[in-house]
């Protein structure tokens, strides 16, 4: 056995070599960024009225604030300029501020009325300082200036930037193609009635909805509990997907066929079990084309965890996504755990009244419980040298 920071290395080590491919903006959401993305002009690319009202020169001001008005700029427009710079002009949102013009007022702070045919304005709230209600040309960003770079991941915020600077295409990273397998004679699909000694299959959903709530699709197999059906549909799977996900049939009972049928196929073993708990039997490998073998434990909690622990991170990294900061939270009780294993807790984490991350203990009945998951929001890594765990003390947080 090895521990999980040897797993966790060699799975680093074996990052998919992924391609660059041009994706339009519509589909760009959730995939990785892969080239920088500049300002093409500043932000914003002029002086820009912020509220409805009129826009004037500060200085300019006369006692007691009233003004001619000459003429109306909207939003969409070409600048307009103030003809007399003792005037003023009614401005709109998001409207270029009119040339010889420095300050804004709103609407509310405005009495405007009609007299001898010309519409006048009072001010009758005097403003506080020059250049008011104006955002500035540049103040946000300058042209050229790096806005995303590569590693992101594209969120609306960042298809908003794209947009904003005229990207139609962007560079990402190629999605793989994920093959999801399980194995068991005891599981029957979802729409079948059970018999007394079957269960429905469960693991390839949660695995398969793991992967599409990060964006990647996956086909989903089930392989009978014979060594030609495992072979046969192995073999398959492995020609036609970039990176395999199992769950079960990777321990030592008596019809656990896949690690040495993934062997004879020329996927080579990297490791096989790990110290922690649950998800000790968990084997991992590689084959010479460079496509992963995720072969996880059978017991839901296992599956559930290995994959949070170890494959998402792992993608993330292949991707070539910005590495996450570390997250811990806080026990809210005492937890004992005796074998020398990293134990992955099952917790509720929250942010308490006073900010602190806070991780309140579900223990649940075994890597079979998987319904204890729906109490929970991650696992809390706890050490193998501890088996006293006590309140207040913190560890890392792997959320699901």
């Amino acid at each position: 056995m090895i521990s999980t920071d040897d797993a966790s290395r060699i799975v680093m080590e074996q990052r998919l070599p992924l391609k660059t491919v041009d994706i339009s903006l519509e589909e760009a959401t959730s995939h990785i960024l892969q080239e920088p993305l500049l300002a093409d002009r500043d932000f914003p690319p002029f002086d820009r009225v912020t509220m409805d009202g009129i826009a004037y020169a500060f200085a300019n001001l006369q006692e007691g604030g009233t003004l001619v008005v000459e003429d109306l700029q909207l939003a969409g427009e070409p600048q307009k300029t103030l003809q007399d710079t003792s005037h003023c002009l009614e401005v709109m949102t998001g409207a270029m501020l009119p040339n010889n013009t420095d300050t804004v007022s709103r609407y509310e702070d405005v009495e405007i009325w009609e007299e001898d045919g010309q519409k006048r304005a009072r001010l009758l709230v005097m403003p506080e300082k020059q250049g008011q209600n104006i955002h500035t040309q540049g103040l946000d960003q300058r042209v050229g200036d790096l806005l995303l770079e590569p590693g992101v991941v594209l969120n609306p915020a960042a298809i908003a930037v794209a947009a904003s600077i005229g990207k139609t295409q962007l560079q990402v990273s190629r999605l793989p193609g994920f093959g999801i397998i399980s194995t068991g004679d005891e599981l029957v699909e979802v729409g079948q009635l059970p018999q007394p000694y079957q269960i429905r299959r469960s693991n390839g959903y949660a695995l398969q909805a793991a992967l599409s709530g990060m964006g990647f699709p996956a086909v989903q197999y089930h392989f009978e509990d014979t060594r030609d059906a495992i072979r046969k549909g192995l073999q398959k799977a492995l020609s036609q997907h970039d990176v395999l996900i199992l769950s079960g049939g990777v321990s030592k009972g008596k019809k656990d066929y896949v690690p040495e049928t993934l062997e004879e196929l020329g996927v080579q073993k990297l490791f096989h079990q790990v110290k922690q708990r649950p998800g000790k039997p968990f084997w991992f490998g590689v084959n010479e084309e460079g496509k992963v073998v995720f072969a996880l434990p059978g017991n839901p909690v296992s599956t559930f965890m290995c994959f949070h622990r170890y494959v998402k991170p792992w993608l993330d990294a292949s991707m070539g996504k910005k590495d996450d900061r570390p997250v811990y939270a806080v026990l809210t009780e005492d937890v004992s755990f005796e074998p020398a294993l990293t134990y992955f807790l099952q917790v509720e984490a929250h942010t308490d009244a006073k900010g602190v991350f806070r991780a309140h203990p579900y223990l649940g009945h075994g890597s079979g419980d998987f319904a204890n998951l729906l109490r929970c929001n991650g696992f809390l890594e706890l050490p193998p040298e501890k088996n006293t765990f006590r309140k207040g003390d913190a560890y890392p947080f792997i959320p699901f």
